[in-house]
């Protein structure tokens, strides 16, 4: 290993200090901030909001600050339907209640992990894996599905939002202590030979007080409610005595088995036209198993563009971060030219941004247009869930190269694949490390 020396530090600032444009470059970033100072106006002119097929959907909801975008885009697909079906003006499901149980199952799947890894050393990868982040908001498409068919769905008037589901930041910290604690109990209790009844005696004990915590901080979900509306010619409708399963089967009925994730992951471990899941990944104990098709962008675009041109709005992850802009709502390669602010080259390819670290599924958001030019993608429109305040009204365009490098993930209907590709995803899927990129959770 060589150290930096001083003479070397002298050299390059000599140069630095030598180079105008660099010095004027400084005095811009340094007053502006970086992302300002690069910003490319043409991007902008580029990305321009219209698109050749745009689903109405209604206004974009707002996840404040938690980490449910996951659960919002899942839940603004089953809004577009029921705004379309029931002619409503506006309306939402509850976050909040899906919420819940998801909590309450995250926590039951965390400690049968780690009764399940209990004779491991403590500092095993999978051990600290789990312990790092007992939970959190994050989710992936299979997980919501698990969790809609347990539990249903309830309109947000019945279970509306709370402090601490719109702002989760105590609840996970206090949820990740309350089972990092348990933790220690269920090892030990693995450690000493205690019998399998006895340790799920004592998780049960947990779960209590897991339910309780997340009652008093969420509010309890409802069991039967009445759900009550106005149509957009004002007419009245009452309907008695609904459960959340009943609810969801009268006023959604999707078929979600009828929904696979594909996914576009161009590494050299990740063949594409195979199957994939990800081992420790999930909230639902004997729910649907987190599974993806892997496939070339090509086929990846093509599959959503068909489910839009269809009327249905495409559930989709990506890595929102990189390349966007907030305010404005333009994700694009070129949004920031930031290789031309410092001189220098930040390209890397998209299988070694994911093998390397460098970028990953962060959010899940709402295809809901696209912009075809004979034929061919340009850009995209996508329904986030930060509210009203950035993008167009919520709404974001992503470029149609941008999709190929940071978008990982498309819900779509299996009748939209083909027979080989519906075998290649029915069939016992690869198991990726429960570390693996494709493993974020959105």
């Amino acid at each position: 290993m060589k150290a930096i020396t001083p003479d070397m530090t002298t050299k390059f600032d000599k140069q630095f200090q030598a180079n105008n444009k660099q010095q004027a470059l400084q005095r811009a970033v340094v007053k502006n901030g970086i992302t300002a100072s690069a910003e490319n106006i043409s991007a902008h002119v580029a990305n321009t909001p219209v698109f050749s097929i745009d689903l109405a959907t209604g206004k974009v909801a707002n996840q404040m600050q938690s980490g449910r975008c996951w659960m919002f885009a899942a839940l603004n697909t089953f809004r577009h339907k029921m705004l379309n079906q029931f002619h409503l003006k506006e309306f939402e499901l509850s976050q909040n209640y899906t919420f819940f149980w998801d909590k309450y199952e995250k926590a039951n799947y965390f400690y049968e992990n780690i009764i399940a890894t209990g004779k491991e050393a403590i500092d095993s990868r999978k051990v600290a894996f789990l312990l790092t982040t007992p939970q959190q908001d994050g989710g992936q498409w299979d997980m919501i599905v698990s969790l809609f068919q347990k539990y249903g769905v309830v309109p947000k008037s019945v279970m509306p939002e709370s402090a601490n589901s719109s702002n989760s930041r105590d609840l996970n910290n206090y949820l990740n202590k309350l089972l990092r604690k348990d933790a220690v109990v269920l090892r030990e209790m693995v450690a000493q030979g205690e019998t399998l009844d006895a340790i799920e005696e004592k998780k049960e004990e947990m779960l209590e007080s897991i339910y309780n915590f997340l009652a008093i901080s969420l509010g309890t979900p409802p069991k039967e409610f009445d759900f009550e509306y106005r149509d957009e010619e004002q007419n009245y409708h009452l309907d008695r005595g609904l459960t959340p399963q009943i609810f969801y089967d009268k006023y959604i009925g999707v078929k979600l088995d009828d929904y696979v994730s594909v996914i576009n992951a161009p590494t050299k471990d990740k063949p594409f036209n195979r199957s994939y899941t990800v081992e420790m990944l999930g909230n639902v104990v004997g729910g649907k198993e987190v599974k993806y098709l892997n496939v070339d962008m090509e086929i990846f675009k093509k599959l959503a563009i068909a489910q839009l041109e269809q009327g249905e709005s495409v559930w989709f992850g990506c890595d929102v971060g990189q390349s966007s802009t907030r305010t404005s709502g333009i994700m694009a390669l070129d949004a920031y030219s930031m290789d031309d602010l410092f001189d220098t080259d930040f390209t890397m390819t998209k299988a070694e941004r994911l093998d390397f670290g460098e970028s990953l599924m962060t959010h899940a958001m709402v295809l809901t247009g696209v912009d075809l030019v004979d034929g061919q993608s340009t850009k995209w429109k996508v329904e986030n869930s930060w509210g009203e305040k950035v993008g167009k009204n919520g709404f974001f365009v992503m470029s149609d190269a941008w999709m190929d490098e940071y978008t990982y993930q498309i819900v779509v209907r299996k009748d939209l694949l083909t027979k080989e590709q519906l075998n290649a995803f029915n069939e016992e899927p690869i198991v990726l490390a429960p570390w693996d990129p494709m493993g974020a959770l959105a």
